[in-house]
């Protein structure tokens, strides 16, 4: 007996054989048992070996085969049917039935190393978290850089008013399931040549509860909640960039058996701003100028997030030049400070020139001599030798 194939919820899991886990015979004695344990047990202890998830799982695989193979009764059950010995309540024609065994993780890190690990596998009929809640939210340019505060309405569970979650009709209350004996999940074995396998259903009388209810609540219909309209603040922190995803903490659907609800996952829609585009906590712009405000400087008024501030372009600002308005960008998430803002200048030719302004341009050039000449005519050179 090498390993066990065991079928849970569709999926396939190979077991391996316990004597093997541990590097030993069948014959092997329980001192012999006793002493392998401890040596591997202390080569992967997660404690020696934080992080290292291999070594975890190989700790819980030895003491998985220390707990059958170190009681002389589970020891003998294991000999006999191997790993489907503990997947049910007996071993018969029908297989197993809902009840019984506990599952093989159950409690044997507690015996031994004070259930640091493992601790009993959840079963169908135990506490469950409720489904999460996921929505989009749109949000301005502005809206995301500093922050706002939105009430939103969602559509959840909420327990039944009438029944307090139950399902049950005020009055009655609700029996164990006699098919699964409470366990929620029918456990059946099947021989096959590669080993025992264990098919994990859902149980079909109780779809999973455990419990019957014969007298369903009326307002509920027996499911112990109601859906209902919920308003809830959002706050939106300053410096939230698109797609971002705020999560709000068992604001999502009703939990059963007493579990928690799930969570609420906002994502971000930032809309894009008409003037501005940001790249991580910067805010970057286009800004036209005329020619005669890059040949001789001007005061303009430069459009922020925070409104419009004056700016003061140095004369001859060349085209494509980008200036720095520090303290302009957005917000820091969580903290006080801010990215900057980059400005990009670009100089606008005007296409259309009247005769005057063309005479004036002329005469422009002619005062400006060779400098102007000069740098033309290095252009046009160095265009005509590379296409000589």
């Amino acid at each position: 007996m090498k390993s066990c194939l065991i079928n849970i919820g569709g999926e396939i899991v190979e077991k391996r054989d316990y004597y093997e886990v541990l590097g030993l015979g069948k014959d092997a004695s329980e001192q012999e048992i006793k002493k392998a344990y401890r040596k591997m047990a202390m080569q992967y202890h997660p404690d020696k070996n934080q992080g290292d998830k291999s070594s975890e799982d190989k700790f819980k695989e030895i003491s998985e085969a220390y707990e059958v193979l170190s009681d002389p009764q589970k020891r003998r059950t294991y000999d006999q049917f191997g790993h489907a010995g503990f997947s049910g309540g007996g071993f018969g024609q029908g297989g197993f039935s809902g009840g019984g065994f506990e599952d093989i993780f159950g409690d044997m890190f507690g015996d031994i190393f004070g259930g640091s690990f493992g601790g009993r596998q959840t079963r169908r009929n135990g506490p469950r978290k409720g489904s999460d809640i996921k929505l989009r939210m749109d949000l301005k340019f502005e809206e995301a850089a500093f922050g706002v505060e939105r009430e939103i309405t969602i559509q959840r569970e909420e327990e039944c008013s009438v029944c307090s979650g139950s399902g049950a009709k005020p009055g009655t209350s609700s029996k164990t399931c006699s098919t699964c004996n409470g366990t929620g999940e029918i456990r059946q074995a099947t021989r096959t040549p590669f080993g025992n396998m264990i098919n994990v259903a859902e149980c079909p009388t109780c779809h999973g509860s455990g419990t019957i209810i014969e007298e369903k609540c009326e307002k509920c219909h027996g499911q112990g909640k109601i859906r209902k309209s919920k308003k809830i603040n959002v706050r939106i922190p300053a410096g939230i960039d698109d797609g971002a995803t705020i999560k709000m903490s068992g604001e999502g659907q009703l939990g059963s058996k007493g579990g928690p609800r799930g969570d609420l996952y906002i994502v971000v829609d930032v809309e894009p701003h008409p003037l501005f585009v940001r790249e991580g906590y910067t805010v970057l712009m286009e800004m036209p100028i005329t020619f005669v405000q890059a040949a001789l400087g001007d005061e303009v008024e430069v459009p922020t997030l925070d409104g419009k501030v004056k700016y003061k372009i140095p004369e001859g600002t060349q085209s494509g030049t980008v200036f720095r308005l520090r303290g302009k960008g957005i917000p820091y998430l969580r903290t006080a400070q801010r990215g900057d803002q980059l400005i990009k200048i670009n100089v606008e030719v005007p296409k259309k020139l009247s005769d005057k302004q063309k005479d004036i341009l002329r005469d422009f050039a002619k005062q400006s001599g060779e400098e102007i000449n000069e740098q033309s005519k290095n252009f046009f050179e160095k265009v005509k030798n590379i296409f000589k």
